[in-house]
């Protein structure tokens, strides 16, 4: 039989011990390590709408993150090259356009919202194309709440959704802007459930060709704001489906309904709820 002399005997469990030890150690320290690294994963978005910032929705260089819906089209199809970026500017553009038969358009961004402030600037240019509905002069809109361009039917003119019109002067008539439409949905005012269409603001006129700045302030299903100069101009509450069905959260889209529009900034403040 061999001998095992005892020194050996404690120093090799003193070791292995130790070894464990520092196995351990180590696992707690690559723990703590991936911990931080999925810290530091959370999306630009996600850390600025944490901190209070807002978060460009239009980077200013392309359509990242965006997806066009045309009337007849299917999603992802831009029709006619009409939403672009030049210079900057996110245009909504009839350059390759000889007439307009209904083909409304919608540019949707790539992630849905509950709570928030929407800021945007934008203005209306050059001439509508010809074909173009009468009231589209002029006309555009931030359509809020609503659903995917992978939703809409092929030839679905709008999405379901509450439109931020977005009206421009026509040189003549007052036509005040930041007024709501209600394609697909339903709103409550004042108490009262409003099935029209569209509901006129108090909103200013804006004129010509000058950048205007607007904001909307969305809280799901509570309240929905729309404001100029820090002034609300028109609020309402329980945006809604026809079938009743509250909307807390949805899509946020910009028009083409014929006349070219110039959007340079459209960013976003998540709120807390």
């Amino acid at each position: 039989m061999k001998t095992v002399y005892p020194w050996f005997c404690v120093s090799t469990i003193l070791f292995f011990s130790a070894f464990a030890v520092s196995n351990r150690s180590w696992a707690q320290v690559a723990s703590d390590s991936a911990t931080a690294s999925d810290t530091s994963t959370a999306t630009a978005d996600t850390e600025a709408a944490n901190a209070g910032q807002w978060i460009q929705l239009f980077n200013g260089k392309d359509l990242e993150g965006w997806t066009p819906k045309f009337c007849t089209r299917a999603a992802g199809e831009n029709y006619k090259d009409t939403f672009r970026v030049q210079d900057g500017i996110l245009k909504v553009s009839y350059e390759n356009w000889d007439g307009f038969n209904k083909e409304f358009g919608h540019l949707f961004y790539k992630d849905s919202f509950s709570h928030y402030r929407l800021r945007v600037e934008y203005r209306f240019v050059g001439q509508q194309v010809p074909g173009g509905e009468a009231w589209a002069l002029r006309n555009n809109g931030l359509m809020i709440h609503g659903q995917t361009p992978q939703a809409m039917e092929v030839a679905q003119k709008f999405p379901n959704s509450i439109e931020v019109q977005l009206l421009g002067g026509n040189g003549t008539d007052p036509r005040s802007s930041l007024s709501v439409c209600t394609p697909g949905t339903h709103i409550v005012i004042d108490g009262k459930l409003i099935k029209k269409h569209c509901t006129s603001s108090n909103g200013p006129t804006f004129p010509g060709d000058d950048w205007v700045t607007v904001e909307v302030e969305v809280r799901g299903s509570d309240s929905i704001k729309h404001l100029h100069d820090g002034k609300v101009i028109m609020e309402y509450t329980q945006p809604q489906l026809d079938d009743g069905s509250l909307l807390e959260s949805g899509t946020i889209s910009i028009q083409a309904e014929s006349h070219p529009t110039e959007f340079r900034k459209i960013e976003l403040m998540v709120l807390s709820k």
